[in-house]
């Protein structure tokens, strides 16, 4: 009930779902109270046109993003650590699995293994059921690692998981009965700052390797190159609205975990 409810009750405080309660109050209260009506018109508009231009986007998913930067030469470990959230089941008509939005969490681990950064290459996800069928994601993520030449007993499945807390407990379990202090951790640059604080407290000496950067140097560079770009980019524009929804997702999951003593 609790993994539900996490995914449900926030949908009301993100922009798309704050604006669309707003737009319900609008229409229920035009006829009889149209201050009322008119003011939820208004906050709607304010919150989507605010939280899709570039300039607050970018900037609000920097500020998870670039917390834990990426060495120029990535240290040796005893195990790599992929979270997932990296992959589409095998469902028709998909032809296999395919690799989702978050897709370089599993291409990055691979890059890693074969420069020999550490021996095996643990995989932890399972699926959440209301969120389609098929395999868990470690399988999921095995298959494509195999694919592409990994060697399957390279791989340690760890199918249990639905949130990143559950990755944490799960993963030391195997690395304590495997005898692993030191981990690579590879997840999406902006999950990395909660999933490093949640495997830290499970008491994992954890290296952070953040990929699937969404913004980089360059893009905040074009933000206001130009006059033309500085305008453009106040402009409403779904990716940045998804980009910021995004960000205040993980901003609102560490509020949550921190309330529950996971953090």
């Amino acid at each position: 009930m609790f993994l539900y409810l996490s995914k449900l009750l926030p949908l009301f405080f993100y922009p798309l779902g704050l604006a669309s309660l707003s737009l319900i109050v609008a229409l229920v209260t035009l006829w009889k109270r149209p201050r009322i009506a008119a003011g939820a018109i208004a906050l709607a508009l304010t919150v989507l046109l605010l939280c899709s231009n570039g300039w607050v986007a970018k900037s609000l998913v920097r500020s998870l993003e670039w917390q834990n930067l990426s060495v120029a030469q990535m240290p040796n470990a005893e195990a790599i650590v992929v979270l997932g959230g990296a992959t589409k089941s095998a469902s028709f008509p998909r032809p296999s699995v395919d690799l989702s939005e978050s897709g370089d969490r599993v291409i990055y681990a691979a890059q890693l293994y074969r420069q020999k950064k550490a021996p095996i290459v643990i995989l932890s996800g399972g699926r959440i059921d209301w969120r389609g069928s098929g395999a868990p994601e470690s399988e999921d993520m095995a298959k494509i690692l195999t694919s592409i030449g990994i060697p399957s007993e390279a791989l340690v499945q760890e199918p249990d998981s639905l949130n990143t807390y559950e990755n944490a407990v799960n993963v030391k379990k195997i690395l304590e009965a495997r005898g692993i202090r030191q981990i690579l951790l590879v997840t999406s640059a902006m999950h990395m700052p909660r999933s490093l604080k949640i495997f830290q407290r499970q008491g994992i000496d954890v290296i952070p390797a953040p990929t699937d950067f969404l913004v980089s140097q360059g893009d905040l560079q074009e933000l206001g190159n130009t006059p033309k770009a500085a305008i453009l980019n106040l402009l409403p524009d779904s990716n940045n609205l998804h980009q910021f929804t995004n960000a205040l997702k993980e901003y609102v999951g560490s509020f949550v975990y921190r309330l529950r003593g996971w953090l």
